[in-house]
Formats: structure tokens, C-alpha cells, sequence
């Protein structure tokens, strides 16, 4: 539970992180190549402000904006998996003299060869 906790904590800050990325890095020069159009300002107005009646609009400029930062957490999360993933499988390799293999899986590859050689050994009586 406890690293389930840190997980959510790191994801609330890195979250926060992505958003200025995208409000204050990202999206001003795609404004300024859009002639200094924000794209939180897109909408398509549904019925106009009129006295007292309020606008009502569909903004679809913000949904670019989280599409955006969803796009950049998605690649984010898919890079730092992608290192650890390629860590934990040189660790995990038996065969990998670099990095130093964990005793349980050292302890779990002796077994198979064991029970491989076993089974050749019952192959052959059985024959």
C-alpha cells in the first residue's frame, strides 16, 4: 500500500508538472504560430450572450489542451517504463554476467537445468 501511495503522490506532482509544461511551454508557441490564438479560447458557440441569458459553448480548444498533456504523460510513462522494463530483465537473466541476478532467481534457473536434466534422464529410461 505504501508504494501504491507514493505512486499516487508522484503522479499528483508530476501531473502538475505536465500542466505547466503544456500551459506555459508548449502552448505559447503553438499560439504564436496560430497568429496568437489560445487554444483554450476555441469554442463553438451553441447560443450567444444576450442581456441577461448566459453563452453557451462547446470548448474544444481545452480539449486540445488535455489531449496535449494527456500525450505528454502517456510518452513520459511509456519511456520510464521501457528503461526499468530493460533493467529488470538484465537482472533477471541468469546468463547476464553485468548485472548481479537476484539469489531467488539465480536459485529458480539452477532448478530448471535440474528438472531438464531430469526429464532427459526419464526420457531415456522410458525408451
Amino acid at each position: 500500500m505504501v508504494d501504491m501511495a507514493i505512486g499516487i503522490i508522484i503522479g499528483t506532482a508530476f501531473n502538475n508538472v505536465v500542466n505547466v509544461l503544456v500551459k506555459k511551454v508548449v502552448m505559447p508557441p503553438l499560439s504564436l504560430m496560430t497568429d496568437d490564438v489560445h487554444f483554450s479560447n476555441w469554442k463553438f458557440v451553441l447560443r450567444e450572450a444576450h442581456g441577461d441569458v448566459i453563452e453557451i459553448a462547446i470548448g474544444y480548444g481545452e480539449l486540445i489542451e488535455v489531449l496535449i498533456d494527456f500525450g505528454i504523460i502517456a510518452l513520459t510513462i511509456f519511456v520510464v517504463l521501457k528503461f526499468m522494463n530493460r533493467f529488470r530483465n538484465k537482472a533477471e537473466n541468469p546468463d547476464d554476467l553485468e548485472v548481479e541476478t537476484p539469489k531467488n532467481i539465480e536459485l529458480l534457473s539452477k532448478m530448471e537445468k535440474l528438472m531438464k536434466e531430469q526429464n532427459e534422464l526419464m526420457k531415456k529410461k522410458w525408451q
